[in-house]
């Protein structure tokens, strides 16, 4: 994750220390406030546990490539305390429940209060048409110290990714109810053609509603996402995007609007931060330079920083690439499975500096972006080590021109 209000802005946000090793102001993502600063590569994963493959919505760029109906295999609820019980020893910083749509497991809650027993901090991924006022009480009383609600755009833009109309309708009363009783609440959304325009119109309801956390997913080429490639956005596309997320979040720290507003899997918008900063604030620049140095991108992303665990107890790299397992939680603990580098895999992505080809191998950011999402790599050439199709930097920004 880049987080524009810290960097492009220099407004301190909870999860500073798990990404840039500073002191946080306050809750992220559930990780703790105020934890002690470790090396990037060595902090443990966000987990990303996807607790189920059903969902009540087919949207068109699923990566678990979900429908309404039931899957075979999951996890009971004595496996998943099993493994949270793992988790919570294992000292990962925040477990993310996810799906599929996580609210349609029936053990949600009870599996959220005795993560939260065990000291683990639960977030919540889902697209919120079934948060009803009970529903988000009770989302509250699981001590769920965040919801992430997925939009894709705003009306009709939204009902066509989510493949049903009325879903916007339904995910605003999911926002409304969570920021009724205070439960925090953020909006996930994942540009592509199909809604980059819709970007001024989003900026307009987070503050509408009262939102306060806001996460700009880039295009990953998994699921149902695989057949969405012509969707994702040409470098000059990308680079407009990010602009209007610079200049919106500018205008919301200028007002003095407390938003936490980030950009998730391309790393080279820390970059990009970096260098637009540096045309007018160079010293801004270099302590932004410094922040995403430690960071370090992809370098600790996926393998590293973030892992998932999937409906069958697969683990993999991420929730996005789950093409490749490591092993399966059933049969060995996700501590165990997650230290184990005799997967080349593993091994490389816990240490892929020296792996990277193209673009990617040649640019001078290695440090600070790191070769930014392997997967991208992987569908596009059939090569987890070769460029991120997705870089929208210029030769002459990476300094191969």
């Amino acid at each position: 994750m880049i987080n524009v209000t810290r960097l492009y802005c220099g407004a301190a946000t909870g999860g500073d220390s798990l990404r840039y090793g500073e002191k946080s102001s306050g809750p992220a993502h559930g990780a703790s406030p105020g934890r002690s600063p470790v090396a990037a590569a060595k902090r443990r994963p966000v987990t990303v546990w996807s607790a189920t493959r059903t969902c009540n919505l087919s949207c068109v760029h699923c990566y678990s490539d979900s429908y309404n109906k039931k899957y075979e295999g999951e996890l009971t609820t004595a496996e998943a305390k099993v493994m949270i019980d793992d988790l919570a020893e294992f000292q990962i910083p925040a477990l993310l429940i996810s799906g599929g749509e996580p609210l349609v497991r029936k053990d949600v809650f009870e599996l959220a209060n005795y993560a939260a027993d065990g000291g683990v901090k639960c977030t919540l991924s889902t697209n919120g048409t079934l948060i009803t006022k009970d529903t988000a009480r009770r989302i509250q009383d699981a001590r769920f110290t965040y919801v992430g609600i997925s939009l894709d755009g705003i009306g009709e833009v939204n009902d066509r990714f989510r493949g049903q109309p009325g879903a916007f309708k339904k995910a605003m009363r999911g926002f409304r109810n969570c920021v009724e009783i205070g439960q925090r609440v953020g909006l996930r959304l994942t540009l592509t053609k199909r809604n980059a325009s819709d970007l001024p119109a989003i900026f307009d309801f987070i503050e509408d509603e009262g939102i306060d956390r806001a996460c700009f997913y880039h295009l990953v080429y998994s699921g149902r996402g695989s057949e969405m490639l012509q969707d994702d956005l040409k470098p000059e596309e990308a680079r407009r995007a990010m602009d209007v997320i610079l200049e919106r979040t500018a205008d919301y720290h200028r007002r003095n609007l407390n938003k936490d507003i980030l950009t998730v899997d391309n790393h080279c918008d820390g970059v990009y931060i970096y260098l637009k900063l540096k045309e007018k604030d160079p010293a801004r620049a270099e302590e932004v330079l410094k922040l995403i140095n430690w960071n370090g991108g992809g370098n600790y992303s996926s393998g590293v920083g973030i892992g998932n665990i999937d409906f069958l107890g697969d683990v993999h790299p991420d929730q996005f690439w789950t093409g490749h397992t490591f092993g399966n939680v059933r049969e060995r603990p996700f501590s165990e499975i997650w230290t184990d580098t005799s997967d080349p895999l593993m091994a490389g992505l816990k240490n892929r500096k020296h792996l990277l080809k193209g673009r990617c191998g040649a640019c001078k950011w290695k440090d600070s972006c790191g070769g930014s999402f392997r997967l991208r790599a992987q569908v596009v050439y059939g090569d987890p080590w070769a460029q991120d199709p997705a870089c929208y930097l210029t030769d002459e920004e990476i300094g191969i021109a």
